[in-house]
C-alpha cells in the first residue's frame, strides 16, 4: 500500500489523539456560542439568592469546594441516593451541612430554558456560581474556566476520605489539599473562603472549650450560644462580617480568634503565619490569590469532551 495513504492514517491517528487530549481543556469561553445567554442567566439568580439570604453566597461556594475535592469538578455531589450508590451528601463533611441544593436547580432550570436544550453542566453551574456569589458579597472576581462535564456517579465514601475536617492541623490540612494538586498558598487562600458564612456549634465546641491558642474573650462570646452539650446546630460567623466578603477572617486568625481549628491553624507558629498576616494588612494579594487559587481548585481532574454527560436533572443521572 506504498508510504502516502499509511502515512495519512498516522496523521489522521496522531490528529486524533491530539484532539481528545488537548482541545478539551476548561476555558472561559465554551459557553460563548453555544449559549451566550447561560452566564447572566446564571448570575441573575445567584444575586436574587443572595440579595434574599447572604449566607447563600458562602452555601454555593461550598458546594463547588466539596464537588471538586471529591474526584473532581463533576457535579457528583448533587446526585441524590440510588440502588447503585449512596450520595455524597451523606458524607460526613456534608451530612446536614451542605445546603443551597434548591438554588441550583434553580439555575439550571433557567440555563435550559434560555439555552432552548440542556447545555450547561451541573459541575459548570457549581463552578460559576461560586464565582458569582463571591462577587455578590462583594469579593473578587475571575474568570471561570468552562467545559466541564457530569459525572454519572457518586461516592459517599471517597467524599468520608478525602473532604477536610475542621479538626485537622496545619501538616494535615497541606498535606490534604497537596493531595488534590493545591499547594499551601492556595490552602490559605481558599480557607479565606470563610470571611463569609457560618459554621454549627458542634463543629467549633471543641476549640472554644479545650483551645489555648484561642482569644479568652472570643471563646467567652462564642460559648454563650454553643453550650457544652446541645445546641449542635446554633450558627456562629466565622468573621465578625459574615456577610462581606472581606479580609476581616485573616485579621481574626491573627488575634486568635478563629473559629475553627483548622482556621486557627493557618496562624498557630507554622509556615504559613507570614501569608495570613499579609492577606489580614493587603486585601488585592487576598484577592489575586483568591482568583488564581479558585481556578486551580476548579481545574481538578474535570470530565470533557465526551466523557461524562450533561444531566438534564442535576440530581439524577440521565
Amino acid at each position: 500500500m506504498g508510504m502516502a495513504p499509511r502515512f495519512n492514517f498516522l496523521l489522521h491517528a496522531f490528529l486524533c489523539l491530539a484532539l481528545a487530549t488537548t482541545s478539551f481543556s476548561l476555558s472561559p469561553k465554551f459557553y460563548d456560542n453555544l449559549c451566550p445567554q447561560a452566564l447572566p442567566a446564571i448570575k441573575r439568580i445567584v444575586e436574587a439568592a443572595v440579595h434574599r439570604e447572604p449566607r447563600m453566597g458562602a452555601s454555593l461556594l461550598r458546594l463547588h469546594f466539596h464537588d471538586c475535592f471529591v474526584n473532581g469538578c463533576d457535579g457528583s455531589l448533587l446526585l441524590d441516593s440510588t440502588s447503585a450508590f449512596e450520595t455524597e451528601k451523606n458524607a460526613r463533611g456534608n451530612f446536614n451541612s451542605v445546603r443551597g441544593f434548591e438554588v441550583v436547580d434553580q439555575i439550571k432550570a433557567e440555563v435550559d430554558r434560555v439555552c432552548g436544550r440542556p447545555v450547561v453542566s451541573c459541575a459548570d453551574i457549581l463552578a460559576v456560581a461560586a464565582r458569582d456569589s463571591v462577587l455578590a458579597l462583594g469579593g473578587p472576581t475571575w474568570k471561570v474556566r468552562l467545559g466541564r462535564r457530569d459525572s454519572t456517579t457518586a461516592s459517599r465514601a471517597l467524599a468520608d476520605s478525602v473532604l477536610p475536617s475542621a479538626s485537622m492541623d496545619l501538616p494535615a490540612l497541606i498535606s490534604n489539599f497537596k493531595n488534590q494538586g493545591l499547594n499551601t498558598r492556595d490552602l490559605v487562600a481558599l480557607s479565606g473562603g470563610h470571611t463569609v458564612g457560618l459554621s454549627q456549634c458542634v463543629i467549633f465546641r471543641n476549640r472554644i472549650y479545650n483551645a489555648t491558642n484561642i482569644d479568652p474573650t472570643f471563646a467567652k462570646e462564642r460559648r454563650v450560644t454553643c453550650p457544652r452539650t446541645g445546641g449542635n446546630t446554633n450558627l456562629a460567623p466565622f468573621d465578625p462580617t459574615p456577610a462581606r466578603f472581606d479580609t476581616a477572617y485573616f485579621k481574626n486568625l491573627v488575634k486568635e480568634r478563629g473559629l475553627l481549628t483548622s482556621d486557627q491553624a493557618l496562624f498557630s507558629g507554622g509556615s504559613t503565619d507570614k501569608l495570613v498576616e499579609t492577606y489580614s494588612k493587603n486585601s488585592d494579594a487576598f484577592w489575586v490569590d483568591f482568583g488564581k487559587s479558585m481556578i486551580n481548585m476548579g481545574n481538578i481532574k474535570p470530565l470533557t469532551g465526551n466523557q461524562g454527560q450533561i444531566r438534564v436533572n442535576c440530581r439524577k443521572v440521565n
